[in-house]
């Protein structure tokens, strides 16, 4: 089974980036019949990043923390997006098979207009160029958070219209892979974790600034003798996520059965985070002192990946009479 998926170099890694898909990716590669591919998505990143010295930086910073949460580059392929470049020329190969219709439907592009993002062409085929990521290597399976579900569901569509107008199964159509329970992570103001809305956990954070993150999660007003609600409750969620299963019953009994306020539990909530990523962040330090060994990770996973890139673009430019 080939596994594709991707993350945009935007910012620092937060958990929702872990738990929504980072986690899955290494997961995956442990099976010996997975083929996973997994690229820094940099070009997707150039809708909301236009410094180039910006961009340069982040992608490389979130190598190093994809090796450092446990990717390991000799069971996957970890390529930069731009590296490869046929992945452009075959969005456009896409983008005149694609109705308009079904991009204006993407709830992605409305969503972040809304939010003040400046609504351009790149934002608006953002959908087009995720789904030449997925297809020029012939993905079987696409991990991705809840909220990218629409986007797979695109690629679909828009592999299968590229199929049906040249008459050949020359693309593959992929299936998304979601784990429901933790696709969506809240923030700490309770809504979605997102680095657009500034309530990120971020995994790599000096110790104090995490600590103050964590100590301003939004909570009610409930007093620490009486029990805790449990639905909607933020801290509630996050501390499911970061408890071992065996311990979490009597955790649970602090919303339950009261006597327990929530400065305490924000408390154990950092301690199980710091707990939880203490190999990752020994290991990012590690790699930070070795740039040079996380670039050669970079370009030998482009080698790699073009090995199958190569043999996809030529289908695709045979039946589109390019070659």
């Amino acid at each position: 089974m080939r596994v594709l998926s991707g993350v945009q170099p935007s910012g620092r890694l937060h958990i929702g980036n872990y738990f929504g898909a980072i986690r899955q990716f290494v997961e995956l590669q442990q099976d010996p019949a997975n083929e996973c591919f997994y690229f820094i998505a940099n070009l997707h990143a150039m809708t909301t990043v236009h410094d180039g010295k910006t961009l340069r930086e982040n992608t490389q910073m979130l190598a190093v923390d994809f090796l450092a949460l446990g990717l390991d580059p000799k069971r996957s392929v970890l390529y930069r997006q731009s590296d490869i470049p046929e992945v452009t020329e075959l969005s456009w190969l896409l983008s005149t098979v694609t109705p308009m219709g079904l991009l204006q439907r993407c709830h992605s592009y409305k969503d972040k207009v809304s939010k003040g993002i400046s609504p351009n062409h790149g934002l608006f085929a953002y959908p087009v160029l995720m789904a030449a990521d997925i297809l020029i290597v012939r993905a079987d399976k696409v991990p991705v958070g809840k909220d990218q579900k629409q986007h797979l569901e695109v690629t679909r569509d828009v592999a299968a219209a590229f199929n049906h107008e040249y008459g050949e199964e020359v693309l593959k159509l992929p299936e998304e892979m979601i784990l429901p329970e933790v696709a969506v992570v809240p923030g700490i103001d309770g809504r979605k974790m997102s680095k657009s809305y500034g309530n990120t956990l971020d995994i790599f954070a000096p110790e104090a600034e995490l600590k103050k993150r964590v100590m301003s999660i939004v909570t009610d007003s409930t007093p620490v003798e009486e029990p805790k609600p449990t639905r909607g409750n933020t801290l509630y969620h996050l501390l499911k996520l970061f408890t071992p299963k065996q311990e979490w019953p009597e955790v649970r009994k602090w919303f339950t059965q009261g006597g327990t306020g929530y400065g305490k539990m924000k408390q154990h909530l950092l301690g199980l985070i710091l707990d939880y990523f203490k190999e990752a962040r020994a290991r990012r330090e590690e790699l930070m002192r070795d740039l040079g060994y996380v670039e050669r990770v970079l370009q030998e996973g482009a080698e790699r990946a073009h090995a199958v890139v190569a043999e996809v673009m030529a289908d695709c430019r045979r039946v589109c009479g390019l070659r």
